[in-house]
């Protein structure tokens, strides 16, 4: 499955973004769907994930409360809403597929998005 998000940008502090993640290829449907991020000189991290036909999601406990991840199978799009945003949620964003749900291992997600970058001003 090849993935394509986007929808990053410039927002100030308190502000909102909605990022897409379009896929193509295999049966997007079968896939569990995760949203990572990676800030300069910091690991890849565990943001939002959401299984295969929808019915469990998790998220870390940095963006509880402020993010939400839904994903629409009919489009082939997850969607990452973001609210409240903070300069510490400024980083690349990915998104990713797995098979195995296990939603915050970064090591099960075998395909991966470019990444888009969000930056949040204060």
């Amino acid at each position: 499955v090849q993935l394509q998000a986007s929808g990053g940008g410039l927002v100030q502090a308190g502000g909102s973004l909605r990022l897409s993640c379009a896929a193509s290829g295999r049966t997007f449907s079968s896939f569990h769907m995760g949203w990572f991020r990676q800030a300069p000189g910091k690991e890849r991290e565990f943001v939002a994930a959401i299984s295969w036909q929808g019915g469990n999601t998790v998220v870390a406990d940095s963006v509880k409360g402020r993010f939400t991840i839904s994903r629409d199978n009919a489009k082939n799009t997850v969607i990452l809403q973001m609210n409240g945003l903070k300069p510490e949620d400024t980083a690349v964003y990915y998104c990713a597929a797995a098979l195995d749900w296990s939603p915050t291992d970064k090591y099960k997600y075998a395909y991966w998005g470019q990444g888009t970058q969000v930056t949040v001003s204060s």
